[in-house]
């Protein structure tokens, strides 16, 4: 088990508190209110459809960001891993210190013939996290879990800026979104033990409780882009 870190300690908090009231039948997996998914309308503005291309979102936890993109029709490659900061720190145990500048991100390579960048930031914003939680999502705190969106094109970022516009202008939320978008330096992969934890780790409290309910969320409300099998990084 890694060792505890503020991000670590935030989880097992969280577990800590879940684990005696599910023995006790005072709780049912259904999901953080707080994280809740909404359906929310389809971007109005998209990047063209050819190649082979990459994303970079961040939304708290990457565990759960992956595990929801892993489901995704279209999907090659999802990466946990940290962006914001430089190479030299991008080390979970100096990350979860929230000094560092990086957030908690997960990379997708994806197949633009089968999936958007509109279609992955429509999933992004309606199951993966809730974009109106400042630096935070959940039981985590820091701007190490800030939402962002990491743009590696003009292009990229007119189509986020323009479609965080429009859910704000159709009032998607209860509260403004309050997504950052910034220009990618450097996405740096996490450590081998983050990757695939959600699908690995199936019954871990905080990813019953946090994650599973999104993946959830992703084939009921995007029944045409969820995938039942996941693409897995330890299968690449």
């Amino acid at each position: 088990m890694p060792p505890f870190t503020p991000s670590w300690i935030a989880k097992a908090a969280a577990v800590a508190v879940l684990v005696p009231m599910i023995g006790l039948g005072l709780w049912s997996f259904g999901g953080s209110a707080e994280e809740a998914p909404v359906t929310i309308p389809a971007p109005a503005v998209d990047l063209p459809q050819t190649g082979t291309a990459t994303a970079v979102f961040a939304g708290g936890c990457f565990w759960g960001v992956q595990g929801v993109f892993q489901h995704v029709k279209g999907v090659k490659n999802a990466v946990s891993g940290y962006a914001g900061g430089s190479e030299a720190n991008a080390h979970y145990e100096l990350v979860g210190s929230g000094q560092t500048g990086h957030a908690e991100a997960v990379e997708i390579t994806y197949d633009p013939g089968v999936v958007s960048y509109g279609q992955l930031l429509q999933i992004y914003f309606s199951v993966a996290h809730n974009p109106t939680q400042l630096n935070y999502q959940g039981p985590d705190h820091g701007t190490q879990y800030r939402s962002t969106i990491f743009v590696s094109s003009d292009d990229q970022a007119t189509v986020a800026k323009a479609y965080i516009a429009q859910l704000d202008a159709a009032k998607a939320y209860p509260a403004p979104i309050v997504t950052t978008i910034e220009k990618l330096q450097g996405f740096y992969a996490a450590e081998q033990y983050h990757q695939d934890f959600l699908t690995l780790n199936p019954t871990y409290p905080y990813i019953v409780f946090n994650d599973i309910p999104k993946v959830e969320a992703l084939k009921a409300i995007f029944p045409s882009e969820y995938s039942e099998q996941p693409v897995l990084v330890g299968q690449l």
